[in-house]
């Protein structure tokens, strides 16, 4: 599609994150081994050194560094000047943790600078999160976020625990940090890892899926109305949709295919939902949408689908009309097919083509 390719990042763009996403995650990496090393005591002389290296992986604090979010997916749009990591740390995260992480990061990432990039790193205890800035132009910026799979319990397990005489066995009950960071931050973070890989898993593979997302971001960027639907949702929505379809689509059918259904009403709120298939609980990935905005949306695909029907969809997509090629054949087509005295003149002329072979004959 000719919008797709407008929107698409440049590949200076392209670089640029790929620079700084790989910068962070070494430099992360190396935090993590130089908090192992203050963690871990100085190991005593012992005659079997494998026992030492595999007692001191389970005290590596921070775990591993995840991609989410439009990275992830592939879903990047030219001027997209962030991108999400997620760190995962073996106990619940805390605000001293995400300090000390922010103090030694510099001087990481100034290892793995060997050009004339230079960062600046920030640190923000109240969104549970570490941004990264680059000083090179396309400047670009890195959040990194910090969650832990413990911060997500399971009422059902925990009773269970209890019955079977948890506390009993520890002597004392497990008390969380005076400074962890919020619950609600980190648990949308362990989402955000969910939403990533069934992305992954689902739709990256689907045809035409991903480019009718990527045109989609680029109307709710564009159009406050739009702007209104979760993109998660909007995600959810378009992979449904496209892949409830008995064939491939091309882009073009798949975006026509997505505003059909929206405008049928499959947003309102006495519509079918959207039901969340990362959540445990029934969830609607809607919930958070007025009503007032689902009949905006709604509206809005319905007006979409009759600029569609009258060749219009550049106005939708907020692009110049294309070139009208395409049309000058069709107009010379309907001369051929219009051109009455043309015709007849054919005719006639194939007329006398075949009396004159019929001539030759009886000559003959």
């Amino acid at each position: 599609m000719a919008k797709h390719s407008t929107i698409y990042p440049v590949e200076e763009e392209l670089q640029a994150v790929q620079r700084i996403v790989s910068h962070s995650e070494r430099a992360l990496k190396l935090v993590s081994d130089s908090l192992l090393e203050k963690e871990v005591p100085a190991p005593t002389p012992a005659p079997e050194e494998g026992e030492e290296k595999s007692a001191e992986t389970p005290g590596r604090l921070l775990k591993g560094v995840m991609r989410v979010g439009i990275l992830a997916k592939g879903l990047l749009l030219h001027g997209d000047k962030n991108v999400e990591l997620i760190l995962l740390t073996a106990k619940k995260p805390t605000m001293s943790l995400l300090e000390r992480i922010a103090q030694q990061l510099p001087k990481e990432l100034a290892l793995q600078t060997f050009s004339e990039d230079q960062y600046e790193v920030q640190a923000h205890p109240d969104e549970a999160n570490i941004v990264i800035f680059s000083s090179k132009e396309p400047k670009m910026q890195v959040t990194v976020s910090l969650t832990s799979p413990l911060m997500r319990e399971d009422p059902a397990v925990d009773r269970d625990k209890q019955a079977a005489g948890k506390a009993a066995e520890k002597g004392v009950a497990d008390v969380d940090p005076a400074d962890v960071l919020k619950k609600k931050k980190c648990l949308e973070y362990l989402a955000a890892l969910r939403h990533a890989k069934w992305f992954q898993a689902r739709a990256n593979g689907l045809q035409s899926c991903v480019i009718v997302i990527r045109v989609l971001r680029d109307l709710c960027q564009r159009e406050a109305t739009w702007g209104a639907m979760p993109a998660w949702a909007m995600e959810l929505l378009v992979e449904k949709i496209i892949s409830s379809a008995t064939g491939p689509l091309s882009p073009g059918e798949a975006m026509r295919r997505v505003l059909e259904c929206v405008s049928t009403g499959i947003l309102l709120p006495e519509g079918p939902g959207l039901q969340d298939p990362c959540e445990k609980e029934p969830t609607d990935a809607l919930s958070s949408m007025t009503g007032q905005a689902r009949e905006d949306i709604t509206a809005s695909a319905q007006h979409a689908l009759r600029l569609l029907a009258f060749r219009q969809i550049h106005k939708v997509l907020g692009m110049e009309s294309l070139p009208a090629s395409k049309a000058g054949a069709r107009n010379r087509k309907r001369r051929r097919d219009d051109g009455g005295a043309g015709g007849g003149d054919g005719e006639g002329e194939g007329e006398g083509k075949k009396d004159k072979k019929d001539d030759e004959g009886v000559e003959a």
